[in-house]
C-alpha cells in the first residue's frame, strides 16, 4: 500500500493512498474533521465517569491526540480507556512527516504525536493519569472475538464506502453494536443513508449533524 503525503485546507496533513485515490482524514481539513465529528460531536457529548472509547480504525493516530488534547483541557473528573484498532499501521517515517506536534499547543500532547506510533499493540498503554491507550492489529472483523469493557463511545472513521463498502454494511456494524453500551454514541463523518437505515434496524437513535468543512452532514447515532 504506497502512501503520499498530502496536505489538507487547514493546514494540516494527512495520508492518500495511491491508486485508491483515498485519504486518512478531509482534504479540506484533517484536523478541523477530527475535531469536528470525533470530539464536538463524540467526547463532548459523553458525560459517563469511565469512557471507553473505539476507534476503527488507529491511522495517522490524529484522533486519538485531539481526544488527549480535549481530555487535557476539560475540567472534567473521568477516565478514558481509548481502544484503536488497524490492520495496517503507518510507518514511523510516515507519521513524523505528518507533523502533527505543530497543531498543539501543549507540549505534553506534541511530544505524544510520534510516541503514540511506537508503543507496543495489544497491550494498556497509560499516555497519562486515567487515560489509558491500547492499540488493536487486528482486521475490523475480528473485533467480533475480540474481548472489550463496554464501549461508550465508537468513531466511526474507516475508509469511505466507495473503496471499502463492506465496511459500511450490516456485518460490520452489527459486531460494532455488539461491543457497545446501552446509551452509547457511534459518531462518524458519514451520511450515507444506507448505514443510517442500518443502524435503526439495529436499535439506535440516529441524528444528522452538520458536517465538517467540505461535507454538508454527518451522523451520530445512540444505542437504545
Amino acid at each position: 500500500m504506497k502512501r503520499e503525503l498530502v496536505t489538507t485546507k487547514d493546514g494540516s496533513k494527512t495520508l492518500l493512498i495511491n491508486g485508491l485515490e483515498e485519504t486518512y482524514h478531509s482534504k479540506h481539513g484533517a484536523l478541523q474533521e477530527a475535531n469536528h465529528v470525533f470530539i464536538d460531536n463524540g467526547l463532548n457529548l459523553i458525560n459517563d465517569h469511565d469512557i471507553n472509547i473505539l476507534e476503527l480504525g488507529f491511522g495517522t493516530g490524529l484522533n486519538v491526540l485531539v481526544t488527549i488534547d480535549a481530555y487535557l483541557k476539560n475540567n472534567r473528573d473521568y477516565k478514558i480507556n481509548y481502544f484503536g484498532i488497524e490492520k495496517y499501521p503507518i510507518f514511523f517515517e510516515e507519521a513524523s512527516e505528518l507533523s502533527y506536534s505543530e497543531l498543539f499547543s501543549n507540549n505534553f500532547v506534541k511530544d505524544l504525536s510520534l510516541k503514540i506510533h511506537e508503543l507496543d499493540w495489544e497491550i494498556s498503554n497509560e499516555l497519562t493519569t486515567n487515560f489509558h491507550l491500547s492499540k488493536i492489529k487486528k482486521d475490523f472483523f475480528a473485533l467480533k472475538e475480540t474481548e472489550l469493557p463496554p464501549i461508550n463511545l465508537v468513531y466511526f472513521d474507516c475508509f469511505g464506502a466507495r473503496v471499502q463498502p463492506d465496511l459500511w454494511e450490516m456485518e460490520l456494524l452489527e459486531i460494532v453494536a455488539s461491543k457497545m453500551s446501552s446509551g452509547g454514541l457511534l459518531t462518524t463523518y458519514s451520511s450515507k443513508g444506507s448505514v443510517r437505515r442500518n443502524l435503526i434496524e439495529l436499535g439506535f437513535k440516529v441524528e444528522k449533524k452538520q458536517g465538517p468543512p467540505g461535507k454538508r452532514e454527518m451522523m451520530i447515532a445512540w444505542k437504545k
